[in-house]
């Protein structure tokens, strides 16, 4: 698999024309990766691509996968943010989830990067499963920032179909998450990460003063990016396209130099209905000056029309000729996107 990620490095080369500002090693758990795996495909990127000098290079991790030996070749090869899946600090939370660490390597994991230097860290955290009442939530949000974790991603727990937890909650084996518990949670989160002084710049995502992220903000702001490796994604401004997901036959098309991919070319109203969902959820919101001078001023009058609603019900108010959500928005923020969608 990484002689394949490497050779599609080679034969994408091409895709983007600017510097590399972030490059982000995830969507799975690239953590298992052998140091002499892991310097390959640092040494591929570095010559394929011009990278910035100054580029956040994140790597996510597990937690059990974290050791000293691990840490100190990340940095030694560029790695200088870390995503760090913890989920929770508590042991019933994680053997609920079928996660592979217990509770003291999250924390563990946490403070061996701070040691070794890593200060970007960001960590990931679940809420709303049926095994957390809000003051175990409280102490989850609580122990990042006495840990004094500069990122916190923060999710719902979402129940995928034909998954392992379907099938238990169907067999009625555990309890199916609550929707309202979740509001609950993400109500109560959105406090303390304010009394705790962290920015919430974007629905999922919580960072101190200056410690975005600068890879996932280039998402939300619809910057150009390539995906390499089985079912990446990749956006050039005017397409989208993912590669095969069944990781035999992607093996088997990079060895014959072919990248085996579907396209999408966007059309202009799929283009806005993708800028209405990414600004929606950021803390700067949408621009109806972008929207005016990119999709014309009568798409713009439709939007600021049909969002009155959203201000009038204490979901949304316009900041500087931005459409931004308040923190009851923020609940049904997918919703209120949604409905703003252009039909043409």
């Amino acid at each position: 698999m990484v002689e394949s990620i490497v050779e599609e490095i080679r034969l994408r080369k091409e895709y983007l024309s600017a510097p590399v500002s972030t490059i982000y090693f995830g969507g799975g758990t690239p953590s298992i990766c052998s140091n002499e795996q892991f310097s390959s495909l640092i040494n591929q990127l570095k010559n394929t691509f011009s990278l910035s000098p100054n580029i956040e290079m994140t790597l996510e991790a597990n937690p059990d996968d974290i050791t000293i030996a691990k840490l100190l070749h990340w940095k030694s090869v560029g790695i200088n943010r870390l995503s760090i899946g913890v989920q929770s600090f508590r042991e019933e939370d994680l053997q609920w989830m079928n996660r592979a660490h217990n509770s003291a390597q999250a924390t563990s994991a946490i403070l061996l990067a701070k040691e070794i230097g890593f200060d970007n860290i960001s960590i990931d955290l679940i809420y709303g499963t049926p095994t957390l009442s809000d003051e175990q939530w409280q102490h989850n949000v609580q122990t990042a920032i006495n840990l004094q974790v500069p990122h916190l991603s923060c999710y719902a727990l979402t129940v995928e179909p034909k998954t392992a937890l379907d099938k238990m909650i169907e067999k009625k084996k555990v309890l199916a998450p609550d929707p309202e518990k979740q509001a609950r949670h993400f109500e109560l989160l959105m406090q303390w990460m304010e009394d705790a002084d962290y920015e919430h710049y974007e629905i999922s995502n919580f960072a101190k003063l200056g410690m975005r992220s600068k890879h996932n903000s280039s998402y939300w702001h619809g910057e150009h990016y390539l995906g390499l490796g089985p079912a990446a994604h990749s956006f050039n401004g005017h397409s989208r396209q993912w590669n095969i997901a069944n990781n035999a036959l992607y093996i088997k098309n990079i060895a014959t130099g072919n990248v085996p991919f579907e396209i999408e070319e966007l059309t202009p109203t799929q283009a806005l209905n993708e800028y209405i969902m990414t600004s929606l959820r950021t803390s700067e919101g949408l621009s109806f000056e972008n929207i005016q001078r990119i999709w014309g001023e009568e798409k713009e009058k439709e939007i600021r029309k049909d969002s009155n609603k959203y201000i009038i019900q204490e979901n949304a108010f316009i900041n500087e000729n931005h459409l931004q959500l308040t923190n009851k928005g923020k609940l049904v923020a997918d919703g209120i996107a949604a409905d703003l969608f252009s039909c043409d």
